[in-house]
């Protein structure tokens, strides 16, 4: 079913919003732009789509930019600032614009109309949110800073930012001048709407995966001694590696070390040759990251040899820590508490184990990515990210321009 309408929120008229006017004018165009964008949900490095309709939106403001970038689907836009622009600061604000290979089960009228992918992550709520502070700024006299707006591709796997980065987006290589600071966010359900939330340091995890083959030798079901079986092994290897967080890091730090495939075998009488467990890795430093690869390593291989099997590890190293730089989330925190009211501000009391290629930003300039509420005032839940049912909700919307106008104005 439809979720009901539940009312666009706008922020309250401070000092920050009032000094961008048109923004609650805006929320109509930018609402029909975000469910055009849902309802043509893209992949990750296939969102040609979606990149045409970011273009139309910054030509009709008349916003320089440009398109092609990360392998063709990143675009990057300009706004210099109004006085002495050369010496101005620049900051960046970037929005992810991919999809994922779900179906959708909400049953909104503006549902995807591609079988088995959705805007499932919300990415199409950043991506609106992106373009409606584009117009809010773009109608200003008085801008203090350049605003480099970032529309990055394949945040759900494809490292995009990564690529981005890689094309000179952030020192001005592809357009504008070098970026001083970053920022981004993200719609957040288990957060009320016209609240936002960040620390200080690290706030999402890096994200490694892992292939595990534990080789045996494979005979008859019957006649196990005859074998060396690889699911026993593997049995014991994924309750071996349980331990890593346990007895590995000290009780104050954070990893997990989740299996979610095994694959090994066709029949239920005999016992293969081999089985692959799949899994990830997730920790909140570059220390406990590297300690833990190497005690897990250690772990499957000892454990694959004492039953007289072997080990073949495969060590996919994935997205970094996304670490807030405190200055620069503080930044946040001020303009939060203008656009929205102190209460408005929330401190979030420990990092989440997802993981976000923003990171990749912010190994390379001063960087703070913060939550955007989503769900609705005075309900219990709202369906999660990266599940069937979820969508973003609208009245978000007029939270996150306002956010990002605010950092985009305010001076150093």
């Amino acid at each position: 079913m439809p979720r009901p309408a539940t009312g666009y929120y706008s922020p309250p008229m401070t000092k920050t919003a009032s000094v961008v006017p048109g923004i609650e004018q805006d929320l109509a165009h930018v609402i029909a732009v975000r469910h055009e964008l849902h309802r043509h949900p893209e992949l990750g490095y296939e969102e040609r789509r979606t990149c045409e309709v970011i273009e139309r939106e910054l030509e009709e403001i008349g916003v320089e930019y440009r398109a092609g970038l990360a392998g063709g689907t990143g675009v990057a836009a300009w706004l210099p600032a109004t006085t002495n622009p050369e010496r101005a600061t620049t900051i960046g604000l970037r929005a992810d614009i991919d999809a994922l290979p779900i179906h959708e089960e909400t049953g909104l009228a503006y549902a995807s109309e591609k079988p088995g992918v959705m805007h499932a992550c919300g990415h199409d709520g950043h991506t609106a949110n992106l373009i409606g502070v584009a117009r809010a700024l773009s109608r200003l006299d008085e801008r203090p800073n350049n605003v480099l707006f970032v529309f990055q591709p394949a945040e759900e796997g494809g490292a995009g930012a990564e690529r981005m980065c890689a094309d000179g987006v952030l020192d001005g290589t592809v357009i504008g001048r070098s970026v001083d600071r970053m920022f981004g966010l993200h719609g957040w359900p288990e957060l009320e709407v016209g609240k936002i939330a960040t620390r200080n340091g690290p706030l999402l995890a890096s994200t490694d995966e892992i292939d595990i083959t534990i080789r045996g030798r494979g005979c008859h079901a019957a006649y196990p001694h005859l074998g060396v079986d690889p699911v026993v092994i593997t049995a014991h290897v994924i309750t071996a590696l349980q331990t890593v967080a346990s007895r590995t890091v000290a009780p104050v730090d954070s990893v997990v070390v989740t299996f979610g495939a095994i694959h090994g075998g066709e029949a239920r009488n005999v016992i293969p040759n081999s089985v692959t467990i799949r899994g990830t890795v997730r920790t909140l430093s570059d220390e406990t990251r590297k300690r833990v690869e190497q005690v897990i390593r250690q772990i499957t291989t000892d454990t694959a040899r004492a039953f007289g099997g072997e080990a073949e590890i495969e060590w996919n190293v994935g997205y970094p820590v996304t670490k807030n730089d405190p200055e620069t989330t503080d930044r946040v925190r001020t303009v939060g508490a203008r656009v929205l009211g102190g209460h408005g501000v929330l401190e979030r009391p420990a990092p989440t184990m997802g993981g976000e290629d923003f990171s990749y930003y912010g190994q390379r300039v001063p960087a703070s990515f913060f939550f955007v509420g989503l769900k609705p005032k005075g309900a219990a839940s709202y369906p999660n990210l990266h599940t069937p049912r979820f969508d973003f909700n609208d009245d978000a919307l007029g939270v996150g321009i306002g956010m990002m106008c605010g950092l985009a104005l305010q001076r150093d």
